[in-house]
């Protein structure tokens, strides 16, 4: 039968199934933004790096670009975030181990981190620039995976206040310090490294620490620097596997700090059990717990009854470091957007070239910039903190940066995934990450309306904090009018606090907005500052991303924040 087949029967053939096989090819896709340098394709990281004093740093941060834009250590992020980290409460031989198991990732993400001393560098090269030059390196770090960066915030933010009790400094500081990472869970007298979390969150009072129940025992004397026992329940431990914590409780004196290792002296295991790992629904790579204080030993670190007084220094660095962590998924979101924008066609054009799409990139861009250009000046403010002005605006400047740059994060993400479309969506793409991270930087540490209402009381209880602040804004003054119009409004309302805890949002809103704008009418493009202005000053601005007003210099814009990778 086949042998009689006709000609124009015989259509298959070893050349036509190729073609019958080969749907498409593919094209009009973006290559992965990755093995790019960070730094190096990040135009206004380096003009703020800079400006604010750590020009000397340039070298070394190009390198960490350089680092963190490798496929290997993008990689890193996604496989850390691949597993949740799994509590294993017992060992196998039924002793207490409340160890936390990660992915290998976790742990080498870890140690690039703090081998490159984000947790320790303004403390070990304290100076001109340190804090600004750590800053940037930090926002670098934090674009390739945040989870990890909780446990390298707390470990940095710890040396102020556990140096207000100099014999718990003589014999921890040096290992905080340490650049190298030893995740073992044995005892801290057989490491030369250690990490330092937090514990201060109940059940009954959150960010009302003053009702925390948890109770303090003296072993024998009393008072700091002296062993405690604690006995409560900590709803929030942060990094349960860190080697120490600072946690808050209430001696007869009232409620202290204490530093609580995992282990006791003699080798054996501190009763502080592990209930359970929280389940997430970002933050992933990271544990967090609830824990158990069952005669858990500790030492009071400062004054007793006044442990929020000792350990706000702390908890202001990690409010800093959310700032960081804020703009830094701002910026990567950005880079992602602006990145398929410029190698993705639809209809015709470019999408980066298409005037509805550069209107929204633009708009996401100077969001970026502007979270950027605040962070840094207060990275600035906390490298000069013998100066009053800095130290003044550090205090009122702080939580307003937290509040607002970590709130307007989520939506962020969200518009630069709009911009990528369905492959933004892809959990083999960064960006299901990006916002699912978004939220946490605006809850941890103190939420919204915490920090609104500590911006409210440093202008109540220290005005100077105010007269800091206008000092600091007034500066751009005269350059623009949309900008004066809007600090003088802000100027007579800030002159009235009658009912300013109802009105705090709006107030801090705006004292957000006037500083950001303030830096980027001195600083920054003058396309970036003009759209900034005319976006969220004018009394018309657009409330949603994609308003910039016509005759915005979006191109220039755009060009500015796209790193140019293929």
């Amino acid at each position: 039968m086949d042998a009689q087949r006709s000609d124009s029967e015989q259509v298959s053939t070893p050349d036509t199934d190729r073609y019958v096989a080969t749907t498409h090819d593919v094209t009009n896709q973006p290559s992965p933004l990755q093995d790019y340098n960070l730094f190096e394709q990040d135009t206004a990281l380096q003009e703020a790096a800079s400006r604010e004093g750590a020009g000397w740093a340039r070298e070394e941060l190009s390198r960490y670009g350089a680092l963190t834009g490798t496929a290997d250590m993008i990689a890193r992020g996604f496989a850390a975030n691949r597993v949740k980290p799994v509590l294993h409460t017992h060992d196998r031989f039924g002793h207490r181990a409340d160890a936390v198991e990660f992915h290998p990732a976790y742990h080498e993400l870890m140690r690039t981190a703090l081998e490159h001393g984000l947790h320790s560098s303004p403390w070990t090269r304290a100076g001109h620039g340190a804090h600004v030059a750590r800053a940037a390196k930090y926002y670098l770090h934090s674009q390739i995976e945040a989870a990890h960066c909780c446990p390298v915030t707390m470990t940095f933010a710890a040396i102020p206040t556990i140096r207000k009790q100099p014999s718990l400094a003589k014999l921890w500081e040096h290992r905080i310090l340490a650049k190298h990472y030893d995740p073992r869970n044995v005892p801290d007298s057989q490491k030369d490294a250690v990490t330092i979390g937090m514990a201060m969150t109940e059940k009954q009072g959150g960010s009302d620490v003053r009702a925390n129940t948890t109770r303090a025992f003296a072993v024998a004397s009393e008072g700091p620097g002296e062993a405690y026992e604690l006995v409560g329940h900590k709803w929030f431990m942060s990094a349960p596997m860190c080697d120490a914590f600072l946690v808050l409780a209430q001696s007869r004196g009232g409620l202290s700090c204490f530093l609580m290792p995992r282990w006791r002296p003699d080798g054996s295991k501190n009763p502080c059990e592990i209930q359970r790992l929280k389940d997430k629904m970002g933050n992933v790579a990271n544990a967090s717990g609830e824990a158990e204080l069952r005669g858990a030993l500790a030492w009071m670190v400062g004054q007793e009854g006044r442990g929020v007084a000792t350990i706000i220094e702390m908890v202001a660095l990690t409010r800093f470091d959310c700032m960081i962590g804020s703009s830094a998924g701002m910026r990567q979101a950005v880079a992602q957007a602006s990145h398929h924008a410029r190698h993705r066609s639809a209809f015709g054009r470019k999408l980066c070239d298409q005037p509805l799409m550069q209107n929204v990139l633009a708009d996401l861009a100077i969001e970026s910039e502007a979270a950027l250009a605040f962070t840094m000046r207060m990275a600035r403010a906390l490298d000069n903190q013998d100066q009053e002005h800095e130290r003044l605006l550090t205090r009122i400047a702080t939580p307003v940066g937290k509040y607002w740059i970590c709130k307007r994060t989520p939506n962020h993400a969200y518009e630069a995934m709009e911009c990528i479309g369905g492959n933004g969506v892809m959990e083999n793409s960064i960006m299901p990450r990006l916002f699912r991270e978004s939220p946490v930087n605006a809850i941890w540490e103190g939420s919204g309306n915490i920090q609104c209402l500590d911006t409210l009381r440093a202008m109540q209880k220290a005005p100077d904090t105010l007269e800091a602040f206008m000092q600091e804004v007034s500066q751009a003054k005269g350059a623009d009018t949309r900008f004066d119009r809007f600090l003088n409004h802000l100027g007579n309302d800030v002159a009235d606090l009658s009912s300013a805890e109802y009105r705090a949002r709006n107030l801090v809103d705006r004292m957000a907005l006037t500083l950001q704008a303030a830096l980027l009418i001195q600083h920054s493009d003058a396309a970036v500052a003009d759209a900034f202005c005319a976006s969220r000053l004018a009394p018309n601005g657009g409330l949603s991303v994609g308003n910039l007003p016509a005759g915005t210099n979006a191109g220039a814009i755009i060009k500015r924040a796209t790193p140019v990778v293929g």
